[in-house]
């Protein structure tokens, strides 16, 4: 807006005249004198110059708005774009009604926590009718570790909405309604996005899960330059929900980071402490809009909100039923310091580290 050209400005011609033949074209070069520099400048009069420097900067600088006015544009923008509910209580809450559209939300945590288990789950509700809380939609389901159980998907709608899934035919149908892809490559994951793009454009299509990113780029933001990751585009176009798993890897204490979302914790000692961290590295973390870390300690399971830009740090117990995930409290426990990106892993052998 600086350099918005002065002569465009609806300036009454007698004063704008005099502005450029004094070679004062654009705003920044009015607003860069006082209003004394100018007068003597133009040889005018102080209140024409008072005037003219008061609609210039009217019009370069940018309209002021209010966080009443913030407020009331992020709640229109919800309206317009959405949510995917979890059916998660607490959760939904924390995240102002579920899983955001045009965002990626990324699931953290050791193997056999529940990743999986989550992405079935939603995946079940995207594709619900809306009258019952769901999108009504299609899934794009990429299981790149063959993962993905159609059995286990069709115990979770069983047991989550039996009056929809033992309607006859009703869980061919909705079983119907999620496509899953398998790529062996990066590469192959690349050129699969093409046609999910088509897709998205030629279908109802309110759900693209990618179980799990780090199987397909495993090493490519660990190290090195920052590059584009293969989703970048999804922001651009992508109005559904999006969500990612990712693994985790031990931290040795050689590797401290100066990034606090990095989860750097001391002991007693002062020393760093080794725990696990999100794979993929710092350049993949800050693509991420939302971040659920999945964990245990002392042989509960936790989900964590640790990144994101309408909730502050809580932490959910939760257990692993035949209806999938479900929260053993609707109140979150907030989180502070190292602890809201710090993952621990104690108290369960069915967790596998990565």
């Amino acid at each position: 807006m600086a350099n918005k050209l002065i002569s465009e400005m609806g300036l009454p011609k007698s004063i704008g005249h005099i502005f450029a033949a004094r070679n004062i074209i654009t705003a920044k070069d009015a607003l860069s004198l006082t209003e004394f520099e100018l007068m003597e400048l133009l040889d005018v009069s102080l209140t024409q110059v008072t005037l003219a420097v008061a609609l210039i900067s009217e019009i370069a600088s940018p309209p002021y708005q209010t966080v009443q006015s913030l407020l009331e544009q992020r709640m229109q923008n919800e309206y317009l774009t959405g949510h995917l509910p979890t059916h998660l209580k607490g959760l939904d809450a924390a995240l102002s009604g579920g899983i955001p559209f045009g965002a990626l939300t990324e699931l953290v945590g050791p193997a056999g926590i529940g990743k999986t288990q989550f992405c079935l789950k939603i995946s079940v509700l995207a594709t619900l009718p809306s009258c019952y809380g769901g999108l009504d939609g299609h899934v794009i389901y990429i299981d790149v570790e063959s993962k993905f159980s159609s059995r286990r998907l069709i115990e979770i709608g069983l047991n989550s909405f039996p009056e929809i899934f033992h309607l006859e035919g009703m869980a061919k149908e909705m079983a119907g309604r999620i496509t899953v892809l398998r790529p062996g490559s990066l590469s192959e994951f690349t050129e699969s996005l093409q046609k999910i793009k088509v897709s998205l454009l030629q279908n109802q299509v309110k759900l693209l899960v990618v179980d799990s990113m780090a199987a397909l780029v495993s090493g490519e933001y660990e190290q090195g330059p920052p590059r584009q990751h293969p989703l970048g585009w999804h922001i651009s176009f992508i109005k559904i929900p999006v969500v990612m798993t990712n693994q985790v890897r031990s931290r040795s204490a050689t590797e401290i980071s100066n990034y606090s979302f990095q989860g750097e914790r001391r002991d007693d000692c002062g020393n760093f402490d080794s725990h696990l961290v999100a794979a993929l590295g710092i350049h993949w973390a800050h693509a991420v809009t939302i971040r659920l870390v999945l964990e245990s300690r002392s042989g509960k399971r936790f989900i964590k909100v640790a990144k994101s830009p309408m909730s502050p740090p809580l932490s959910f117990p939760f257990k692993i039923t035949s209806s999938g995930i479900l929260l053993l409290n609707d109140d979150g426990i907030e989180m502070r310091g190292p602890q809201i990106n710090a993952i621990d892993h104690q108290g369960h052998s069915d967790i596998i580290l990565s």
